[in-house]
């Protein structure tokens, strides 16, 4: 009984947190699906990644609040419908309610034949920014979890690696804690400047932290 008790006033913390928490309220207000939307945008605004005219992809997009983010940046008034300068093209394995000028395509980004209906979508295109928001179902047992969130991180960057332009950047959520200097290193090799950083819509005690990487390093 007492670890009932735990848990739900873990969950009743979380919901307070979650109902005072000034992104959500943010969110609510100015139309996106989650509050996720403020932590791209501060990478963005801090890095200048995302510009007119620009192809992106989007892994991992469900509920869809980081293409929303990026429409509105590729859209001549900051507008979530009408005009659109650039493509963006999102997946993930759950369903995601559609947004205006966004491809959406519904499947696993480790099966292959996903991968090929996404590069059928980019129709030949380079891309000028990936950007991932993909994490596993956590089990809670360390080292299988690292494992898994390192698998996702490693697609991501492999996805990148025969995508992007060589100027291109790729920006990704990951966890602190086993496995996290592996992923660094990966990065650091993979590209010319590489970056950490929380935004400040990542909530303190989370161990979520994310990953810029940008200009692809020519293979040696």
């Amino acid at each position: 009984m007492k670890v009932k008790t735990q848990s739900k006033k873990v969950n009743k913390a979380w919901l307070n947190d979650h109902v005072n928490d000034p992104y959500v309220k943010l969110a609510q207000k100015e139309g996106f699906r989650a509050r996720a939307a403020y932590k791209l945008k501060e990478i963005d605004e801090q890095l200048g990644l995302i510009k007119p005219g620009s192809t992106v992809v989007d892994l991992g997009s469900t509920p869809g609040a980081w293409s929303q983010y990026v429409r509105r940046r590729l859209s001549p008034g900051g507008a979530a419908v009408g005009e659109l300068n650039g493509a963006i093209i999102s997946l993930d394995i759950l369903p995601m309610e559609p947004i205006e000028g966004v491809t959406f395509l519904h499947g696993d980004f480790r099966e292959e034949s996903v991968l090929a209906q996404l590069e059928a979508a980019l129709q030949g295109r380079a891309v000028d920014v990936v950007v991932s928001d993909m994490a596993p179902n956590l089990s809670g047992i360390e080292s299988a979890d690292a494992a898994r969130i390192a698998h996702l991180v490693e697609l991501a960057v492999d996805f990148a690696c025969h995508h992007l332009k060589p100027e291109g950047a790729l920006v990704v959520k990951l966890f602190h804690g086993s496995g996290y200097s592996d992923l660094v290193t990966l990065f650091k090799q993979t590209f010319r400047v590489v970056k950490p950083m929380k935004p400040k819509a990542s909530r303190d005690r989370s161990a979520e932290t994310f990953l810029v990487g940008m200009g692809l390093k020519k293979p040696s």
